[in-house]
């Protein structure tokens, strides 16, 4: 609802505009533009402020002013203007040609603020999911990583075990080639010949073989 005008104590209006103020100020502009808004309400002839009669010109007034419904171009330009300079509305309405800051204010608190933290919500969200698979992914590689040590850890207890028996049936085999062997046998005394079994010669006679007897 737009305030009815009224002056204050200082003699200044307040309030709505009316249509020949608005065109009090279109003629000036047009005329002599508008270097200084402090002084131009006292040369324009206008009760107004110079801060009114600035926001007046720019929001309503000035004829390169587009107003409508924003394309869907804009309304992306003003959220990533927004997270670059925040609440600089002035600045962000240099980058969009014929809009008024406060009319892409408005515009923002009334539409696109609502989506955008639902965009952030909906990064948020997936900024969480991905890590939460990363961290299991990397949980994952940990665990195979370790069960693959501990293969390869047996495998090789178990190529060592493998090693020690082929070893120790080495040295067998080679025991038992060496005590079949005749000729690396070491010389045993067999004592079990008595020598008896060879003829005695007495006094140089040659007695006979006695188990021949």
């Amino acid at each position: 609802m737009v305030r009815a005008p009224y002056f204050d104590e200082n003699g200044t209006k307040k309030g709505a505009w009316s249509e020949e103020e608005d065109q009090m100020l279109i003629a000036h502009v047009q005329r002599h533009g508008h270097a200084n808004w402090r002084q131009l309400p006292k040369v324009a002839g206008l009760a107004r402020c110079g801060k009114s009669c600035r926001l007046r010109w720019l929001n309503y007034l000035r004829p390169n002013l587009k107003r409508g419904s924003y394309t869907q171009n804009e309304e992306q330009m003003i959220m990533e203007l927004h997270k670059k300079h925040g609440n600089r509305w002035s600045r962000i309405a240099e980058s969009l040609p014929g809009r008024s800051d406060n009319e892409i204010k408005n515009f923002w608190h009334s539409h696109l603020k609502k989506f955008s933290r639902s965009n952030e919500s909906k990064i948020t969200q997936e900024i969480e999911r991905t890590k939460s698979l990363e961290s299991s992914y990397s949980m994952s590689y940990t665990a195979t990583k370790a069960s693959s040590a501990s293969i390869s850890s047996s495998h090789v207890e178990s190529n060592m075990d493998l090693y020690r028996i082929e070893n120790d049936v080495a040295s067998w085999e080679t025991w038992d080639g060496f005590t079949n062997n005749f000729w690396t046998e070491p010389f045993v005394y067999d004592n079990t010949i008595n020598q008896d079994y060879f003829p005695i010669s007495y006094c140089g006679v040659e007695l006979e073989d006695p188990y021949f007897i």
